[in-house]
């Protein structure tokens, strides 16, 4: 296994549209591996390939206390909300490190995706669960936290990130 690099926002590799997964084969469990070990080590608990400059559909994630409880999902999608009811939690981002925002999204949603083997499966989510795979699955569409936030935080954002990388 490897360490992955993660890129920052603004970096605008973030903003590739990841593309469908068609092998299911070991170069798949190497990314998939390479992915959870980067998300464990930047202590993250969701982590989509777009994140690594891997332009596929692949994400990774562990809510679990322990951290022993990863999940893999390839080519995620959005199913239905089955409970429209929002929840909010405090979002944080590998990507946009050190920050945090309060973002409501569907408390329950159902996702089809794929296992490493290429079985389908259904998943019905609820609160944090669902609250990370569409965080990660909007990372897929090009999609980022920030951008559900203010201009001006955003940008104070890109501002405070750029200087910490001595841009």
């Amino acid at each position: 296994m490897a360490l992955l690099k993660v890129l920052l926002f603004p970096d605008p590799r973030l903003r590739t549209v990841a593309e469908p997964i068609t092998q299911f084969d070991d170069s798949l469990k190497r990314i998939t591996n390479d992915m959870l070990e980067t998300m464990y080590e930047g202590s993250g608990i969701g982590l989509a390939a777009t994140q690594v400059n891997v332009h596929k559909r692949i994400i990774v994630l562990d809510i679990s206390e322990d951290k022993d409880n990863p999940l893999i999902l390839i080519n995620p999608k959005l199913k239905k909300i089955v409970d429209s009811k929002k929840v909010s939690y405090s979002e944080g981002c590998l990507s946009v490190p050190g920050f945090y925002e309060e973002l409501s999204r569907p408390s329950s949603v159902e996702i089809a995706a794929f296992n490493l083997e290429g079985e389908e499966m259904n998943i019905i989510t609820d609160d944090l669960l669902s609250v990370v795979i569409q965080h990660e699955m909007d990372h897929l569409d090009g999609k980022m936290m920030v951008d559900f936030i203010s201009n001006i935080k955003r940008e104070m954002i890109r501002k405070k990130l750029n200087k910490a990388k001595g841009i």
